[in-house]
């Protein structure tokens, strides 16, 4: 299994909480903490994938540097 996954030119973090049976991460490389949680592996990618979406069009937006 790997710890990290990539999407749009991202990379998330892969941690597993067994306390609270949950999958959990943050975008690396970005001055902004975004995060992201699911309870399977599909729940996951799917939530990094619409976190990642949701950065791009934020910085889009406000037409800011996206770092």
């Amino acid at each position: 299994m790997s710890s990290v996954m990539e999407y749009k030119g991202y990379v998330g973090s892969v941690e597993f909480s067994e306390a609270d049976e949950m999958f959990f991460g943050k975008v690396q490389g970005i001055r902004s903490l975004i995060s992201y949680e699911g309870s399977s592996a599909k729940e996951l990618v799917r939530d990094f994938h619409v976190a990642v979406d949701d950065y791009i069009a934020v910085s889009d937006k406000l037409n800011t540097k996206r770092a």
